[in-house]
């Protein structure tokens, strides 16, 4: 029988290869576990969790955009279905999974996320409420035409290109990046031992940080301050604390108070409802109303009758309806503290330098100089591909211009030879040409020996010659590269630079001293009866004749009317007298900076007013000098006087500053020297003067005594003082009346009366004229300044004081303004 033959056993190993035990090395598994876990962090900080400070991408996305761009998916191609973009990165760059790929695809769609969107997805993408995107077989995408800057002059030898996952192609290592797309979109990642977050910025902003920064190499992170102001989120809302900016700046660390945009207004039934339009970055809005909604219900949140969310495709709009006896401004303080509503950034700007290896927390400065430093690498590298290209084709032209000039020995030669082979050597040996050049003389076509043709080779050679130059001089100047470097930003930010949607507040949350920062102006502050108020240049209104129509000078709601119209500077401190007796203080610069026909915004966003709670006096505390008290005096006429020091460091939730009986409210607060006479005037045209001293101070809780004994229906109109009691012939009280008619009368047919009295007439009230609006005392140095009356309607004129007529005590006056619509009438006084 034939001897049996077993074959090997799978996977034997014959016995002359098997290891010896000798051949064993013996390794700690400790050593082990930390060099092989060193090398997963490494890989993970390198090559997928930071981002690279020279084009701001981590892989993943510089392999999505490289691979939209090679198969053509730019701004101007057709949409395509993302899992086409999906497939493609995943069979050749990244091997990591298409959830990987596509959320990071994703998220450079959504406009909410990035603050400029490098890709145009068309679809569901997601939204603010936390809703995922579509299945990538669902949905589509192309590139931007901003993110196309990113990858312009990749096929110049402008980067370094390595070895795909496979080494079946080749990737770009880092992109060209005109943008400086790290600060302008941000990122967040999560390392091994470590994490990045970077804030994004505005275009306009980081690309005049860094044309300066090439003009002033040595400015320092103040400096680029100037120009870059701080993040600026896709979601718009606010920030706070400069210098906790500047510090982040500075370090490369810091955190940064994130506040959604919100107002509080009154809708038609005389309820408050808190508006919120923009939401902190990365705020799931779904999730925020759900804790709000929480809260309330907890009882955590009070005042609060309803919640909802009218967000749409314009923007953000969340509506809290609040309960009638609410305190708006507390509500909205609460909502800040309990909910995302208000929240921080926490800033780490660690990102990969020396070439993708090295992480490293950088500061603004050094962000800059990174971006600088690549793209003059980057044009260093274009100009010398360009200029090895227009060499080599001038080399050629230069042959072909032999050719030209010695045309007839050329073609003698090519016809003498044997065959191409023989004719390229003869052309060498004969012109002492190239071989390049000979070869372009044999494949030059017969055509070219036409006259039009001969010229346009020696055009474009005279062409390259003058770009060879000019490529050489780039290359051997630093100085213009760098200008070239600002020349394209400048470009980018014509093209792509918008305006900033993120508030910048200097001072810190819940702190307004920053007058260092706000230009003191003077400025014109209006505040109308239902609440509104707003602040505009004082040159706004220009002076214009006695009698005339004057402009529009403030939109109102329906059925509102300008009630107070003062002139005060940007650093003055402004007191605001309620209707409950209450005063409140806020720096005028608060008051909201507006257009001359813009409404304003409601008291309610600056005061903690309580339910039907009015603002019925304001006064600006820039020129108190060397008064003493301030004196109030009520509807119906009783007065009061308090030292003034008692109203210093009011609360925000205001402090008591008259008791009031039930049925009047505060009507006038005027600053006072002890020494004073007062005059009041009521509707119904009776005026009564008396010295100050007849009333003694008082607490800020007291309730006053009678002023002026009124008739049913009168009221008070007017208050004002009589400085010292020492009326000039140069003095005169001012009345304008209702339907435009005014005069001024002197204070000498005024006598001195005890309190409490009836008073002596001040004007004829006939139907022609109307009833007292307002009245004041003015002098002789106010006869140099101008006076403005505003319409409930809301038109204006301003006109010279010294126009107005004096006239006896028992008059009806002259006209100062006519009225557009017959139904208008006077509403508010001041001077300019």
């Amino acid at each position: 029988m034939p001897k049996k033959v077993t074959s090997p056993k799978k996977n034997s190993v014959p016995e002359e290869k098997k290891p010896t035990l000798a051949a064993l090395i013996p390794r700690s598994i400790t050593t082990e576990m930390e060099e092989s876990y060193l090398d997963y962090a490494m890989s993970v900080i390198v090559a997928r969790a930071l981002p690279d400070v020279r084009d701001g991408f981590k892989p993943v996305h510089r392999k999505i955009l490289y691979a939209m761009w090679t198969i053509g998916l730019k701004s101007t191609a057709k949409f395509r279905k993302s899992a086409t973009i999906v497939g493609e990165v995943l069979g050749k760059y990244h091997p990591h999974g298409d959830t990987a790929v596509y959320e990071s695809m994703v998220r450079m769609a959504q406009e909410f996320s990035l603050r400029y969107p490098l890709v145009w997805g068309q679809g569901n993408f997601g939204s603010m409420d936390g809703d995922s995107a579509a299945a990538y077989r669902y949905t589509e995408a192309k590139m931007k035409k901003i993110a196309e800057e990113m990858l312009y002059d990749i096929d110049k030898g402008t980067v370094d290109f390595v070895p795909t996952y496979d080494g079946s192609h080749k990737e770009p290592s880092v992109l060209p990046a005109k943008l400086p797309n790290m600060l302008l979109n941000g990122t967040v990642g999560i390392a091994v031992g470590m994490a990045t977050a970077i804030p994004p910025h505005n275009l306009n902003e980081i690309c005049d940080g860094i044309i300066h920064l090439i003009d002033h190499r040595d400015a320092e992170v103040n400096d680029l301050m100037e120009y870059v102001k701080g993040p600026d989120f896709p979601t718009g809302g606010e920030i706070f604390d400069i210098k906790e900016i500047a510090r982040m700046y500075a370090t490369g660390k810091g955190s940064v108070v994130m506040r959604a945009k919100t107002e509080i207004v009154e809708d038609k039934n005389g309820k408050f409802n808190i508006l919120v339009h923009e939401v902190p970055y990365q705020t799931n809005k779904a999730t925020l109303i759900e804790k709000m909604a929480d809260l309330v219900k907890d009882k955590k949140l009070e005042g609060i009758k309803d919640i909802r969310d009218e967000s749409n495709r314009e923007g953000v709009r969340i509506v809290i309806e609040l309960k009638k006896e609410a305190y708006p401004k507390k509500v909205l303080n609460k909502i800040f503290k309990l909910t995302t509503l208000q929240t921080k950034f926490h800033t780490n700007m660690l990102a990969l330098v020396d070439g993708g290896l090295q992480p490293r927390v950088l500061n603004l400065k050094m962000v800059l100089e990174e971006y600088i430093e690549h793209r003059r690498e980057v044009i260093k590298r274009r100009t010398e591909y360009e200029l090895a290209e227009a060499e080599a084709r001038a080399h050629i032209l230069e042959g072909l211009k032999i050719a030209l000039d010695h045309i007839d020995a050329v073609i003698k030669i090519i016809k003498q030879s044997k065959d191409k082979e023989v004719a390229r050597i003869n052309l060498i040996k004969k012109f002492k040409l190239t071989e390049i050049q000979a070869v372009a003389i044999l494949e030059m076509r017969l055509q070219q020996l036409a006259n039009l043709e001969t010229q346009k080779i020696l055009d474009e050679l005279k062409e390259k010659k003058i770009l060879i130059k000019n490529l050489k001089t780039i290359l051997g100047s630093q100085s213009k590269m760098l200008t070239i470097i600002k020349d394209e930003l400048k470009e980018i930010k014509k093209n792509y630079g918008d305006e900033r949607r993120t508030i910048v507040n200097a001072h810190e949350v819940g702190s307004f001293s920053q007058e260092d920062l706000i230009p003191k102006e003077t400025v014109i502050v209006a505040i109308t009866k239902d609440g509104y108020i707003k602040r505009v240049a004082a040159d706004t209104f220009k002076s214009q004749s006695r009698g005339g129509k004057g402009v529009i000078g403030l939109t109102t709601k329906e059925e509102d009317i300008v009630e107070h119209f003062f002139t005060t500077n940007t650093h003055a401190d402004v007191l605001f007298f309620t209707s409950t007796g209450r005063v409140f203080e806020i720096k005028a610069h608060e008051i909201p900076s507006s257009t001359r026909t813009a409404k304003g915004q409601s008291l309610a966003n600056f005061l903690q007013l309580g339910p039907e709670e009015i603002v019925k006096s304001v006064m600006p505390m820039d020129e108190l000098g060397d008064f003493k008290f301030l004196f109030f005096a009520t509807n119906q006429g009783l007065v009061k006087k308090v030292a003034i020091e008692k109203f210093q460091n009011i609360r925000k939730s205001g402090l008591i500053a008259i008791k009031l009986k039930d049925g009047d409210f505060l009507r006038w607060v005027k600053p006072t020297t002890g020494k004073d006479h007062m005059m009041l005037i009521t509707l119904q045209g009776q005026a009564i003067r008396f010295k100050e001293a007849e009333i003694r101070a008082m607490g800020r809780s007291a309730a006053g005594v009678r002023g002026i004994r009124i008739k049913k229906n009168d009221k008070i109109v007017g208050m004002d003082v009589i400085t010292n009691g020492q009326a000039t012939t140069n003095e005169q009280l001012l009345v304008v009346m209702q339907n435009g008619y005014g005069k001024r009368t002197g204070l000498a047919a005024y006598k001195i009366q005890g309190r409490g009295g009836s008073g002596i007439k001040t004007a004829k009230i006939t139907d022609k004229t109307g009833e007292i609006d307002s009245a004041f005392i003015v002098s002789a140095k106010l006869e140099s300044e101008d006076l403005i009356i505003i319409s409930e309607n809301g038109q204006v004129i301003r006109l010279p004081l010294k126009s107005v007529n004096i006239l006896g005590r028992a008059t009806q006056g002259v006209r100062l303004m006519r009225f557009k619509e017959k139904s208008d009438k006077v509403a508010s006084v001041t001077f300019i």
